[in-house]
């Protein structure tokens, strides 16, 4: 039997909780709530979770800080859902590692829709491979896909997260080949992207502050200015 995938939606305003709550568990889901920190990570001690809806805006530790504080140690999949409406409030949810980021007030089918692609984004990189893992070394790093793990020149294995991921992966399947940010948001994600969306651009930036021995001068990741980017690692031979 399909083990019956449980949501976390974590949200103080006690409407916005039983609204997006009810709305998954019509769909099938088992749904968890808290609306503060200290709920989440009792419900994360818990249970095995598959998806956090994380609200920004919570008494005592707000929903960027437990995002950062998640992302130190869980791949865990999260959507932020906010009033802010500011770029600087999605860009700074996606460095700090949200897969997505809704505005409030939140369209219930959309936040659906793109809870499934993620939850299926997901499942398909935790079954189990019956191939031999897909291993790629470039400039003296090591990308396995199968394992979906980076090690460095030095041997040290390299946090990333689903996102950074799945974007260096892409990149380094196709060096040489200048890959314009659509072709590089359809890699990410099977959901319809909002106009100007700078995800791809907020990924990029972190990806070169792990591979890059300088961030401000890449000599891996290039920008084609007014395209997109290129990736100019060399296949180790």
């Amino acid at each position: 039997m399909k083990r019956v995938q449980k949501i976390l939606v974590v949200e103080d305003d006690p409407t916005s909780l039983e609204a997006m709550a009810g709305y998954f568990e019509v769909e099938g889901y088992r749904v968890l709530r808290a609306t503060d920190s200290v709920g989440m990570e009792r419900e994360l001690k818990s249970h095995l979770i598959d998806l956090v809806v994380l609200d920004i805006r919570l008494p005592g530790k707000d929903g960027l800080t437990l995002l950062r504080e998640l992302r130190i140690s869980s791949d865990l999949p999260v959507i932020v859902v906010s009033a802010r409406t500011e770029d600087v409030d999605h860009i700074v949810a996606l460095e700090f590692g949200a897969d997505d980021y809704l505005d409030k007030p939140v369209n219930l089918r959309e936040l659906l829709v793109r809870a499934k692609n993620i939850l299926r984004r997901a499942s398909r990189q935790q079954a189990p491979l019956a191939e031999k893992s897909e291993i790629q070394e470039f400039n003296g790093w090591v990308l396995d896909r199968g394992a979906r793990s980076l090690v460095s020149p030095k041997g040290e294995k390299v946090h990333l997260t689903r996102g950074e991921f799945e974007l260096l992966s892409f990149l380094a399947h196709r060096p040489g080949r200048v890959l314009q940010r659509d072709q590089l948001l359809d890699c990410l994600a099977d959901r319809d992207w909002q106009p100007y969306d700078r995800t791809v651009d907020v990924l990029i930036g972190r990806l070169r502050g792990k591979i890059e021995a300088d961030p401000k001068s890449p000599t891996q990741i290039i920008t084609v200015h007014g395209v997109g980017y290129v990736f100019a690692g060399h296949a180790d031979t």
